[in-house]
């Protein structure tokens, strides 16, 4: 054997014992490796800062119960009412068990850190998006014996009223808000706003005589003015709605270019896993848009979307730029 032909075969030697080596020591750490925790390992809990009744909380419990079963752990949700959702999204921000959800809307995740820059959580540091589920216009409602018989006579009353007239939101730098306060700027009202903890409680409150007009998701709108409770002065789309196709849009009645949505969305606290976002992301999004789930939250007056984390963070984007426009222009305020 030639001196090279040594050399070749102990170089092959020696690259084949390293390769042995470094096989081994792969094997080992993948041996040794934690493996990926299971997950939920526990009671799941889906935070509303609304109360029972309210229409993020229908659409929480239509969610939980499905959920629930593609988990295999208990969903619940928990309401922690005021300040317009806020509470409940701060409770949300600072869990840190990996098993807190919260069903928001959009002020919660665009507006409300724009509107109170102390707040005590800010949306886009402490929370994470997970689904966008659905998507609404609101519904204009004013009291049975409102003044005027055609939305333009209605809008004219309401501007010769000034100040003396109320409106209601479930709180400050919620979509109700922000969305009166521009249809006042585009009508000239000059109607007071006046906080309530949900839609419910104001729609009660236009029922009873306390306001004179408010934006009114559909569920809410649609079960009072069929009751023969409220009147629907106009939907706060471009064009007519399928949740509401009765009623005319804002352009319809008088007020041209006028588009407005709310919207509900999981989101979840920034501390928990991204494997754990994406998975509740797919199940949110196809739960959602499963037929049987499509129609209740289409009864409640929502058109589904069920989004992946990106597409939600998208709308977030878009809507903060908007809204955040109404409120520099307006100087719109949480006082």
């Amino acid at each position: 054997m030639t001196s090279f032909q040594r050399r070749k075969t102990l170089l092959f030697i020696a690259i084949s014992a390293l390769s042995t080596w470094a096989s081994g020591l792969d094997l080992g750490s993948r041996q040794n490796a934690a493996p990926t925790p299971a997950w939920p390992t526990k009671t799941v809990r889906i935070i509303v800062g609304f109360p029972g009744g309210s229409s993020p909380d229908l659409t929480a419990r239509t969610l939980a119960e499905p959920l629930s079963k593609a988990l295999g752990q208990p969903v619940i949700v928990e309401n922690k009412v005021g300040a317009g959702g806020n509470i409940g999204a701060d409770y949300v921000a600072k869990a840190t068990d990996n098993h807190t959800l919260g069903l928001m809307i959009n002020g919660n995740m665009t507006t409300a850190k724009l509107l109170n820059p102390t707040l005590a959580y800010d949306p886009l540091k402490d929370l994470q998006p997970v689904s966008l589920v659905g998507v609404s216009p609101l519904v204009l409602t004013a009291p049975l014996n409102a003044p005027g018989a055609t939305a333009a006579e209605f809008f004219k009353a309401a501007k010769a009223a000034g100040d003396s007239w109320s409106y209601g939101s479930p709180g400050v730098g919620t979509i109700g808000h922000i969305g009166m306060e521009l249809l006042k700027s585009r009508t000239g009202m000059k109607v007071v706003h006046v906080p309530f903890p949900g839609y419910a409680q104001v729609a009660s409150g236009m029922v009873g005589g306390l306001l004179q007009l408010s934006m009114l998701p559909p569920a809410q709108a649609i079960a009072q003015v069929k009751g023969g409770k409220l009147r629907a002065i106009g939907v706060t789309s471009s064009g007519r709605s399928s949740l509401a196709p009765d009623y005319p849009s804002m352009s319809e009645a008088g007020v041209p270019n006028f588009n407005l949505e709310i919207w509900n969305a999981v989101a979840a606290p920034k501390s928990l896993p991204a494997p754990v976002v994406a998975k509740l992301s797919k199940l949110v999004s196809e739960i959602s848009r499963s037929p049987e789930v499509r129609q209740k939250l289409f009864q409640q007056g929502w058109q589904v979307v069920g989004s992946s984390p990106e597409g939600l963070a998208n709308r977030i984007q878009a809507d903060t730029a908007l809204f955040g426009g109404v409120i520099k222009t307006l100087g719109v305020s949480n006082d």
